[in-house]
């Protein structure tokens, strides 16, 4: 547990001091599915979905998730993302949905909690968007799949 930078001495959480850290170009990487039936993939596509636009809410709803990461995750510090993307791409195969996000800021502290942050709940808007028609879908495979900068340098995901 000594490793847990969110602890202090006498295991109680605290807010990490980033203020000695350098400021660094940093970026995160994440992605996420929602595996839905064929027939809900079709009502998406089409746009005819009672609840409107399901990609195009999906993609905002997880770029404002991911710029107010700092009020739902505890500890995690407020940023000044200077990009965040959101990308929903409808899979056949799976049937479903593959959701990546992509965040970057240049700041003393990573990204990677808005990236994860990003996805997953724009997979929880495709969900409430789509639910009256299918509430057998899953969320799942949500992860970092790449991050870089900072004093850990750059991690990627094996496939």
């Amino acid at each position: 547990m000594s490793d847990l930078t969110h602890l202090d001495a006498s295991g109680q959480a605290n807010m990490v001091d980033v203020s000695q850290k350098e400021v660094t170009s940093r970026v995160a990487i994440a992605e996420g599915r929602i595996v839905t039936r064929p027939e809900t993939i079709a009502i998406i596509r089409s746009g005819d979905a009672k609840k409107g636009d399901v990609l195009g809410a999906a993609r905002l709803a997880g770029i404002m998730a991911a710029k107010r990461t700092h009020e739902l995750i505890p500890l995690c510090h407020p940023l000044m993302i200077t990009k965040a993307k959101v990308d929903c791409t409808i899979d056949e195969e799976l049937p479903g949905v593959r959701v990546t996000a992509e965040v970057r800021v240049g700041g003393q502290t990573g990204v990677e909690m808005e990236a994860l942050t990003a996805v997953s709940v724009a997979c929880l808007t495709i969900y409430d968007m789509v639910k009256a028609v299918d509430k057998e879908m899953v969320i799942e495979g949500v992860r970092l799949i790449e991050k870089a900068g900072g004093r850990s340098g750059h991690y990627k995901a094996e496939s």
